[in-house]
C-alpha cells in the first residue's frame, strides 16, 4: 500500500483544525471533532476513488467516447452510493 491514505488523513485533520479548532477541550476530547474527522477522511477517500475514475477516463487516456462515458458513470455511481458530491 502506498502512502496516499496517510496524506488524506493529514489533509482531513488539518482542514478540520482550521474549521473547528483543537481536538482537545478543557473537559477532554472534542468528540464532535473526532466524528467530523472520520466523516471528512471517508469523504476524501471516496473523492479520490471518483477522481481516479475521471482521470482514467480522460480524453488523453481513452479517446473513445464510450470508454470516457463509462468512467464518468463509474464516478457517478460511487458518488451516489456513498452520498458524496463530485
Amino acid at each position: 500500500m502506498n502512502l496516499k491514505y496517510k496524506e488524506l488523513a493529514k489533509q482531513a485533520w488539518h482542514s478540520l483544525m482550521d474549521e473547528m479548532g483543537d481536538v482537545y477541550r478543557e473537559d477532554g476530547l472534542n468528540w464532535d471533532f473526532l466524528h467530523a474527522y472520520d466523516k471528512r477522511y471517508a469523504e476524501l477517500i471516496i473523492q479520490e476513488c471518483m477522481d481516479q475514475c475521471i482521470i482514467n477516463g480522460s480524453i488523453n487516456s481513452y479517446p473513445d467516447y464510450n470508454q470516457r462515458k463509462a468512467y464518468n458513470e463509474c464516478a457517478d455511481r460511487i458518488s451516489k452510493h456513498f452520498g458524496v458530491k463530485r
